[in-house]
């Protein structure tokens, strides 16, 4: 019996159970107008159709780089993981107007710990989408499998967003 419950801590022990970034729609990556994120080439994982525009850690982290224009961050797990998440498409172009870093590169995080704050209207009315990718940056050294909430409402820091199983 003990020997179970010591085997079934350690099998855990590999996995992340990721929280959701946002409030929002869950959509797939192929579903994001950006070949580079579609087709999987920044790494695997979602996007989400942002309803509020605020972003959070989906767990404890290291702000591993947040970029210049704020619009996106690569969040670095204990285990090594790195999670970027990109506000919008070309939102780059913006140049920051729109959003609001509450964290900048170095800090250490905590889950639901707000980020970066950015206003939806503006972004649209810029011309660009607010569709945000989700996805693990280092996953082929990383990332064993992965399973990701591909439709229906997700709400910031709810678990569940993403299941990760890392390599051992």
């Amino acid at each position: 019996m003990i020997k179970q419950l010591f085997s079934k801590h350690k099998s855990s022990d590999n996995r992340l159970d990721i929280a959701s970034p946002l409030t929002g729609e869950a959509v797939p990556l192929e579903q994001v107008p950006d070949q580079a994120f579609a087709e999987k080439y920044m790494g695997d994982g979602m996007a989400i159709e942002p309803a509020e525009g605020r972003l959070v850690a989906p767990f404890d982290s290291k702000v591993a780089h947040l970029i210049h224009s704020h619009h996106a961050v690569i969040l670095e797990h204990a285990s090594g993981l790195q999670l970027l998440v990109h506000i919008g498409i070309n939102t780059v172009a913006l140049q920051g107007d729109g959003f609001k870093a509450h964290v900048q590169t170095g800090d250490e995080v905590k889950a639901g710990q707000l980020l970066i704050e950015f206003d939806i209207a503006k972004i649209k009315a810029a011309g660009y989408p607010v569709i945000t990718p989700i996805v693990i940056a280092n996953g082929d050294e990383t990332v064993e499998s992965l399973e990701a909430k591909l439709s229906g409402t997700v709400r910031a820091g709810e678990q569940g967003a993403l299941q990760v199983v890392l390599k051992k």
